[in-house]
């Protein structure tokens, strides 16, 4: 994660939350019980509490995508319980079906604390967004949403990413010039299935 070096999932590390998530969206779309979890046999890494997000994608396009901006669980309870509710529990697509899955790649993202922005002006705002670098969390009283680092491949301008999370926080595109909002900044560390 890029702002502790040194707390990098190994290759190994990241081929099991890789294998979990596919073992447990399986298991999800055939209406099996997911494959049960020996925590304290895993790494430091993954028995920590971390915070993910599961992305899946087919033929290049999102399919689900679903996780926690805050750690409760260890990170290998966490990639389970959201690669499910990725395949599952998205209210975007459909469930995903048995007979997706070859064509489903999964993408997990492991989350860096939530940072504070203080800003007053809207220019202020867009000049503390790092581009391609920041997830950004936006809260209001209408409620929150997010963007993980990778959505600034498709809306790579600052006032375009903001109108977009706006606008999947459920207000207008425009809401971010006209209100102040609680803006919280995150990167990840992101790694897919071959």
């Amino acid at each position: 994660m890029q702002p502790k070096p040194g707390n990098e999932l190994t290759e190994k590390e990241k081929k099991i939350l890789l294998r979990v998530a596919r073992a447990s969206i399986s298991a999800a779309v055939g209406h099996t019980p997911p494959p049960e979890l020996d925590i304290q046999t895993q790494s430091p890494s993954l028995r920590a509490d971390g915070a993910s997000f599961v992305t899946l994608t087919k033929n290049g396009r999102l399919r689900g995508c679903i996780g926690t901006m805050q750690p409760y669980q260890p990170l290998i309870a966490d990639v389970q319980e959201h690669a499910i509710a990725s395949a599952m529990s998205d209210f975007r697509f459909p469930q995903v079906k048995e007979n997706e899955l070859a064509e489903i790649k999964i993408e997990i993202s492991r989350l860096t604390p939530l940072v504070k922005l203080s800003y007053h002006t809207t220019e202020e705002l867009i000049n503390s967004l790092r581009v391609g670098i920041d997830g950004v969390l936006i809260r209001s009283a209408s409620g929150q949403a997010t963007f993980l680092p990778q959505v600034w491949e498709q809306l790579p301008k600052p006032e375009e990413f903001l109108s977009h999370l706006c606008l999947k926080m459920g207000v207008s595109s425009d809401y971010w010039k006209e209100h102040q909002m609680q803006v919280f900044t995150y990167q990840v560390e992101k790694f897919r299935e071959e």
